[in-house]
């Protein structure tokens, strides 16, 4: 597909159209976004989104739960109400047309898009294995910098449990964070 422009010769004063490639006058590419959905209805939004052929993300982990007669390990939601969405900014509507989808997080009526960084690192951590947990917003804190493994680049707080260290990731836009185990000599301070 071409399109055409006209442009104004400097020398002869006369216009000429000038022919541009799809490539050039096409739309930025897709950005992520976080969808606040109803409460434990995160996997059957991310189910639909992926049904309509959108590309959504749904962080998960595994814990254990134990009743009276019996021990189940369930798979749980690492960041309740949201569902993460790559999308160009004109497919909001099919977003928002799922039934129990509430809105986008957005900044004066404007959708937000979330760093492309801290998710595709979140996305390639969980993907390779590594253990992630859901942990209260923190903001302060030692500062460090994910420097090896499948999380690298990732930026976040140093925590100590128990024997391990934690990096806490959070995510500014939605005011969660997500610990995740590392070793002492993957990190480095900021």
């Amino acid at each position: 597909m071409i399109n055409t422009a006209v442009q104004l010769e400097a020398s002869t004063g006369a216009i000429l159209p000038v022919l541009r490639s799809a490539a050039e006058t096409a739309a930025p590419s897709p950005r992520w976004y976080a969808a606040y959905v109803c409460a434990r209805h995160e996997k059957r939004i991310a189910r639909q989104l992926e049904e309509r052929h959108l590309n959504c993300f749904l962080p998960t982990y595994r814990s254990v739960r134990r009743w009276k007669d019996r021990r189940k390990e369930l798979e749980m939601v690492l960041f309740p109400g949201y569902v993460f969405v790559q999308m160009d900014p004109g497919d909001r509507l099919r977003v928002l047309q799922l039934p129990k989808v509430v809105r986008f997080v957005s900044f004066n009526g404007q959708p937000v898009a979330l760093p492309d960084a801290e998710l595709e690192g979140l996305r390639t951590g969980l993907a390779s294995g590594v253990r992630a947990l859901p942990h209260p917003y923190l903001r302060a804190g030692r500062r460090v910098k994910i420097v090896y493994g499948p999380m690298a680049g990732a930026h976040g707080i140093l925590t100590r449990w128990k024997d391990t260290l934690r990096v806490v990731i959070s995510m500014e836009a939605i005011m969660r964070s997500v610990a995740v185990e590392i070793d002492a000599a993957d990190v480095v301070p900021l």
